[in-house]
């Protein structure tokens, strides 16, 4: 399928038709929703949407930069702008401790890490505060990105100390299952989620444009006992995640004793 006939009608109109970049955005768009454009279908280029449509090269450079940034567009270098793959979008409960491999698994999807370290090294500053280490002290550094179905979904770069998982190399599938085999699976952890746009390596990590919106998540596990298992940091593709968490009216009004 090609883009023939959607950019009829969109050429430059008078005020109230807001910025005409955004105007031909919404009519990409719609043809992607509509199915028009499906999956894999390419755009033409710059040249011939600006002479179909009126606009400006700049303009529809705008536009299609734009759809790109929020995962609508995919462009490959010598070959053109592609409508991107349809992504799941995929719900995590907060309220859940579980491994990615376990949440995939859960799903039913195929789960691949494609390894970028496994080494041992000394921990920085920031490691030695959430781990409870000294300056002396050294951890087993693990980063891969995860994939579900042969698409990468996040990137993770975990540390732990030595103690705790004397060698990184014995991490396969699962981080959680070697500790589990070990008898130090953390039984609890604090997570802090943030927005973030994903800076041009991790985004080609994760296949997306750079600048692309992504979530940043630090997690600080625990045993049982207290002790500090792991410092995880991660990075998910904005497109495929929602994180969802359950909310309790609290037994006793704010403000009363």
């Amino acid at each position: 399928m090609t883009a023939t006939g959607i950019f009829d009608g969109i050429a430059p109109a008078g005020p109230g038709s807001g910025p005409l970049y955004l105007r031909l955005g919404r009519a990409i768009e719609a043809a992607i929703d509509s199915g028009r454009l499906g999956p894999g279908d390419s755009l033409p280029p710059e040249r011939e949407i600006a002479g179909r449509t009126g606009l400006s090269r700049v303009t529809v450079r705008k536009a299609v930069q734009s759809l790109v940034l929020s995962g609508r567009l995919v462009q490959r270098r010598g070959s053109g702008t592609f409508v991107a793959p349809r992504m799941e979008r995929l719900e995590q409960a907060l309220s859940r401790l579980t491994s990615f491999s376990e949440d995939m698994a859960r799903r039913g999807k195929a789960v691949r890490s494609v390894w970028i370290s496994r080494q041992i090294r000394l921990a920085t500053p920031e490691e030695m505060m959430a781990l409870g280490l000294t300056a002396e002290d050294r951890v087993a550094n693990i980063e891969r990105v995860r994939h579900a179905d042969g698409v990468p979904l996040a990137i993770e770069r975990a540390v732990l100390p030595t103690a705790i998982l004397p060698d990184p190399a014995a991490v396969d599938a699962s981080l959680y299952a070697a500790l589990a085999a070990r008898g130090l699976r953390p039984c609890r952890a604090v997570q802090r989620l943030s927005a973030t746009n994903l800076a041009a390596a991790d985004a080609a990590l994760l296949a997306v444009a750079p600048g692309a919106a992504g979530l940043r998540i630090e997690r600080i596990s625990y045993l049982a006992s207290g002790r500090v298992v792991e410092f995880t940091r991660s990075l998910y593709r904005g497109d495929a995640y929602d994180f969802a968490a359950e909310l309790r009216l609290s037994d006793e009004p704010e403000g009363e004793p």
